[in-house]
């Protein structure tokens, strides 16, 4: 059993999973910066270090990068399960897609006013990250209509 993807729908996949890679990439580019000695490319603007080594940059061990890599990759398992489960259950991952990237979206938000107005510096990679977990909120928020409405 596989989705039933329209000409509609089908861009909306499409491009659902362009930006999930996109943000395993971006996020983690940027766990790989938090777990070496390396320092993130951040040519043109200054300020990724000062992001990166930040108090904010950590929740305990863990960076926060790698809760970004575990988003991205749960939102794309979401997009990649539909039409593979049972009916019932299928019907439930727009709406679960939709309140991982609203946590996504929030969560970026307060990165990003940290940055601005905390840490007074900012990381390119990371404000990538959040307007790529915007887009991606807002690609959910059409597929749960979409599919509220069929």
């Amino acid at each position: 059993m596989t989705e039933r993807l329209t000409p509609k729908r089908n861009w909306l996949a499409m491009a659902q999973l362009v930006i999930g890679v996109a943000g395993v990439i971006v996020a983690s580019y940027l766990t790989i910066i938090d777990y070496s000695d390396v320092k993130p490319l951040c040519t043109g603007v200054g300020g990724c270090s000062d992001v990166q080594s930040s108090g904010y940059a950590f929740i305990g061990p863990i960076p926060v990068a790698l809760l970004g890599v575990v988003g991205y990759i749960v939102l794309l398992a979401l997009r990649l399960a539909r039409g593979r489960l049972s009916p019932d259950l299928d019907s439930y991952l727009p709406l679960a897609a939709l309140g991982v990237s609203l946590i996504g979206v929030l969560y970026s938000a307060y990165l990003t006013y940290l940055e601005a107005f905390v840490i007074k510096a900012w990381c390119p990679w990371c404000v990538c990250s959040a307007i790529l977990m915007t887009i991606y909120f807002a690609l959910a928020v059409l597929d749960w209509r979409q599919a509220s409405v069929e």
